[in-house]
C-alpha cells in the first residue's frame, strides 16, 4: 500500500477477498480475531484458514496485492505470514494434526475444515468470519459459549490438552484476561494432563510467555486459583504452591499464599510490579519458626526470586530494589522477544 500508516481493517478484508478471488480458493478468518470483534476488543492479526487453495499461494497474492514484503512460509506446516502496517496476517491451509509424546511439534497433514476447527483449542475460537464480514458458528456452540463467558474445548479437554499441552495455560489465560470461566469438565482435564506442561514437549520460553500475558492482566487472583484447581501451580510456580498453608500472625488475615493472591491483585497490572507481589513472601515457608517468625525471608525468597526467573529463563534474573512489601529484592521476567 506504499506507507507506513495502519492499514485499516476493512481495508484488509478487501484484499484477502480479492487475494481469494484471484486464486479461486475458499478461505475464512477464523480464532481470536473473530471473537475479539464480536466482544468488542480490539485484534489486529487475523488468521485466515484455507480450505480449498494453498495457504502460501494466497498469502503471496495478498501479500502482492497489499504492496507488502513476500510472505514468510512455512512449507513443512503450510503456513504463511504477511507483515502489513498494523497487522500480521497469518494464513494456513486446513489441517489435522497428531503430536508425538515427547514432542509439541505436531505430525500435520491435510484435512477438511471440520477436522481443522476441532482441533483448535477452545470453542470461543472455532468461529468463522468470511471476508465480508459475516460470522458462522459451525460446531454451534461458539456463540453461545462466548455469549456465556465460558471456556469450553471442542472435543475432549484432556485430548485437547495431550495434544497441545500449552493449551491449560491458555484456558487461564483467557480466564484473567477476559473473565470468562472454564467448564467442569476444564480443571479435572488439566489435572489429568499436567504431566505433560514439561520439557521438551513444552520450552521453558513458552511457559514465561503464558505467565507474563497473566500476570499483565486484569485477574491474576483469578488466574493463581486455576493453576492451583487445575494441578499445574506446583509445577509453574512451586515456590507460591509452598506458600499455602504457612499461618502468619499480627495484622495479617490470610496464610502466606492468600495474602501473595491479594498482593497481586491489588498491584498496578505492570510486570515487574506483579513479580514483585507474586515472589515478595515466597522465602517464608523456609524460614518460618514455632513462634511464627520468619527471620531473614527477604534475602532468602530474593535468591528464590532469582532462582524462578533463571528457570523461566527470563533474561533480567537479578535482585532489584523494585519492592516487596519490606524492601525486599526481586527480579524482572522479560519478555520472549527481549530474552536472546
Amino acid at each position: 500500500m506504499g506507507t507506513n500508516q495502519p492499514v485499516a481493517d476493512q481495508d484488509v478484508l478487501r484484499l484477502l477477498k480479492q487475494a481469494a478471488a484471484d486464486e479461486g480458493a475458499t478461505a475464512w478468518i477464523v480464532g481470536g480475531y473473530v471473537r475479539d470483534k464480536l466482544l468488542g476488543r480490539p485484534h489486529p492479526d487475523p488468521d485466515v484458514v484455507v480450505e480449498h487453495g494453498s495457504a502460501p499461494t494466497l498469502a503471496q497474492r495478498f501479500a502482492e496485492l497489499a504492496g507488502a514484503p513476500p510472505p514468510v512460509i512455512f512449507e513443512r506446516f503450510g503456513t504463511a505470514q504477511v507483515t502489513v502496517p498494523g497487522h500480521i496476517v497469518e494464513f494456513v491451509s486446513a489441517r489435522a494434526e497428531s503430536y508425538p509424546p515427547d514432542s509439541r511439534k505436531p505430525v500435520v497433514r491435510s484435512a477438511s475444515l471440520e477436522e481443522d476447527i476441532k482441533r483448535r483449542d477452545f470453542t470461543i475460537n472455532t468461529l468463522l468470519m468470511d471476508f465480508d464480514g459475516n460470522i458462522s458458528d459451525p460446531l454451534g456452540r461458539g456463540r453461545a459459549d462466548l455469549a456465556a463467558k465460558v471456556l469450553r474445548t471442542p472435543v475432549d479437554p484432556a485430548q485437547t490438552f495431550s495434544d497441545d499441552p500449552l493449551r491449560m495455560l491458555r484456558a487461564v489465560r483467557f480466564a484473567a484476561q477476559l473473565g470468562f470461566e472454564p467448564a467442569p469438565e476444564i480443571p479435572p482435564a488439566m489435572r489429568e494432563m499436567k504431566g505433560r506442561l514439561v520439557q521438551p514437549v513444552i520450552s521453558a520460553e513458552r511457559i514465561a510467555d503464558e505467565l507474563r500475558k497473566i500476570l499483565e492482566s486484569e485477574r491474576p487472583r483469578r488466574a493463581i486459583e486455576l493453576l492451583d484447581e487445575g494441578g499445574l501451580l506446583e509445577g509453574v510456580l512451586p515456590e507460591v504452591a509452598a506458600c499455602k498453608g504457612v499461618q502468619q500472625g499480627g495484622y495479617h488475615t490470610h496464610d502466606v499464599y492468600g495474602h501473595t493472591l491479594e498482593a497481586v491483585q491489588h498491584t498496578e497490572p505492570d510486570l515487574i510490579l506483579r513479580l514483585a507481589a507474586l515472589f515478595h513472601d515466597v522465602g517464608k515457608p523456609r524460614t518460618a519458626t514455632p513462634d511464627g517468625a520468619f527471620p531473614g525471608h527477604e534475602d532468602v525468597g530474593a535468591a528464590m526470586a532469582v532462582a524462578a526467573l533463571e528457570r523461566l529463563r527470563g533474561r533480567s534474573a537479578r535482585p532489584a530494589d523494585a519492592a516487596g512489601t519490606r524492601g525486599s529484592g526481586c527480579v524482572g521476567l522479560s519478555r520472549p522477544e527481549e530474552a536472546r
